[in-house]
């Protein structure tokens, strides 16, 4: 078992330069971050389809790339399996044929029967015989996957693999990567934009924005503590709200705190930052309780009155925009709103739970 060590920066143009260092051990490391990011760059310079200004890359013992001494092994020496994001699998050629392909590797260890072994362990050795146009998304996902590793990578690189397929699909999929790594142990190193895959898959987050990390940690460090307003919202927290540390309640383990530009106070978990400091805080809007009459006995630390601003469907679900001094999105289900009977300027009462909410200074 060996750690992936990547430690590059590239200038792609004058208004892009990707800065990154991390370690990938053995396991899922998710690349997470907004388009634009450098999640596909950092890939591309992993496997050698771009070459670094500076640094090095590094597989255990194994050096790929140095800038300082000028090494920089061929793509077809990395023993790197990368899987696109469109596939590209060969369109005349049967899944066997196409398994074989990746069997084309300068290392004579490689076993021929492991077209089989991948073939199993990914559910394909039914499908050989045929071609890719007659598959469905899910069995060409996983052709392009087990050609991938036919040839034993030593790192596996996946670019949005699992985007264009239903989640019932990608359940299957992501259940069996974990069973073929956990044999296996190779970093694998996983971009999305899916914070449900991030969760299903990984064992730990490099987060990037603009080209540099941002934060590094377990999903839960990264995805539900989120220290940047970006990551929040790539989060799922689709309220990021500004405010002021006002008073820190530590034998409590809370911290009161106003909302920038208003007299509304949220009490939110302890976090960093002192009294008088700024602090973002982020709320996700399936978390906020909404009433049309003030609640009364509730263990809801956070009341705020509002005005309903706007009132529009997203297929299931029921999306308000409420004026609170600063504005918050409440989701709720179409049967709650009508229920509620609401209209738009309608006075109305937001709950929510002190630990619903996450800061960071």
């Amino acid at each position: 078992m060996s750690n992936l060590s990547v430690a590059i920066r590239a200038r792609l143009s004058l208004a892009f330069t990707l800065d990154v260092a991390f370690v990938a051990p053995p396991g899922v490391t998710i690349l997470f971050g907004a388009s634009g990011s450098g999640k596909t760059t950092v890939l591309r310079s992993v496997a050698g389809l771009l070459r670094p200004a500076a640094g090095s890359i590094s597989v255990g013992d194994r050096v790929l790339f140095d800038a300082t001494s000028r090494r920089d092994v061929p793509t077809r020496e990395r023993r790197i399996g990368y899987v696109f994001q469109h596939l590209a699998l060969f369109p005349h050629l049967t899944v066997e044929e196409n398994l074989a392909f990746g069997l084309r590797t300068d290392f004579p260890e490689v076993r021929p029967d492991s077209l089989r072994d991948v073939a199993t362990s990914f559910r394909i050795d039914h499908l050989l015989d045929r071609k890719p146009g007659s598959l469905s998304g899910g069995e060409r996902q996983r052709t392009a996957l087990a050609r991938s590793l036919v040839a034993g990578p030593e790192v596996l690189l996946l670019d949005e693999p699992l985007s264009a397929l239903d989640l019932p699909a990608q359940s299957r999929i992501i259940d069996d990567l974990r069973k073929w790594n956990a044999a296996r142990q190779i970093p694998i190193l996983y971009v999305t934009h899916s914070h449900r895959e991030v969760f299903a898959l990984g064992d730990r987050v490099v987060a990037l924005e603009g080209g540099r990390v941002i934060a590094t940690g377990t999903p839960y460090e990264v995805l539900e503590m989120p220290e940047h307003p970006t990551l929040a919202q790539l989060a799922g927290f689709e309220n990021v709200l500004s405010a002021t540390v006002i008073a820190r309640k530590a034998e409590a383990g809370t911290m009161q705190c106003r909302l920038a530009g208003t007299d509304a106070e949220l009490e939110v978990p302890l976090a960093r930052g002192a009294a008088g400091s700024d602090v973002q805080i982020a709320v996700r809007a399936g978390d906020i309780l909404l009433a049309t009459e003030p609640p009364r006995g509730l263990s809801a630390r956070n009341i705020l009155r509002g005005q309903l601003s706007s009132l529009t469907r997203d297929g299931a679900t029921m999306i308000a925009l409420v004026d609170a001094g600063t504005r918050f999105v409440v989701h709720l289900t179409p049967s709650a709103a009508d229920s509620l009977h609401l209209t738009l300027g309608q006075h109305v009462w937001l709950v929510i739970k002190t630990y619903s909410c996450r800061s960071a200074a």
